[in-house]
């Protein structure tokens, strides 16, 4: 088989969610000397990315959506011990720490968020729900974090993303952490009134404004202090 009809075949049986023949073609690929890395860049990245479009139009639901984290996941610990062995790493798009405001419980959309951002390539860092202003900072400074995402489904609770904009520019560190915005109660006008570096209306649209604006720093240079 050729390598370029091998990828194909890897990404559309990860599409299809064939956790076991998935595992066995990788195998395969692997005893024949495949990289590990090209993989996962030229395999399992574009069907991943096939999913989330799928899930952004409704052609999947959550239940599916997490399936694919799990068998990536199930796959990833096949590969990366191959890739440590060759001394070379995976590189990482971005660190995000991301939570449910001060005041809010709700969970499922930011937890699609953080799957979707995790299977794109993001170390996640989830604070979970009705999480503190300063909580938010002090995670972000501790992993050196590129983007802080906050969640807010009930209007009363919004005043807690712009709280932590405002904290962060108390602090002079505004410039340090892009903030971004989501949530039934957000908007694209209630980002720009805070301030917010962005709004992101599903999860799909989250991940895509998270690599934006990590490009973004890179061109300009990286992180401003």
């Amino acid at each position: 088989m050729e390598k370029a009809e091998m990828f194909l075949s890897l990404k559309e049986t990860l599409v299809l969610l064939e956790e076991e023949d998935l595992l066995a073609r990788i195998e395969e690929a692997l005893t024949s000397g495949v990289d590990p890395l090209a993989i996962i860049e030229r395999g399992l990245l574009p069907g991943l990315k096939v999913i989330g479009e799928k899930f952004q139009d409704e052609e999947i639901f959550l239940p599916e959506l997490m399936r694919s984290a799990l068998i990536f996941q199930g796959v990833m610990a096949v590969l990366q011990p191959k890739i440590r062995e060759q001394g070379r790493i995976i590189q990482k798009k971005g660190t995000v720490v991301i939570g449910t405001v001060k005041g809010d419980i709700h969970t499922i959309g930011k937890n699609i968020v953080r799957l979707l951002l995790e299977i794109g390539g993001f170390e996640v860092h989830d604070l979970g729900v009705d999480v503190d202003t300063f909580k938010f900072i002090e995670k972000a400074k501790e992993v050196n974090a590129d983007i802080i995402a906050l969640s807010a489904l009930l209007t009363s609770t919004l005043s807690g993303q712009r709280d932590v904009v405002e904290a962060l520019a108390g602090q002079d560190l505004r410039r340090r952490f892009k903030v971004i915005v989501g949530g039934g109660a957000a908007t694209e006008k209630w980002a720009e009134e805070i301030k917010a570096d962005g709004y992101a209306e599903t999860a799909p649209a989250a991940v895509e404004l998270a690599e934006g604006l990590v490009a973004r720093r890179l061109r300009e240079g990286g992180r401003g202090l």
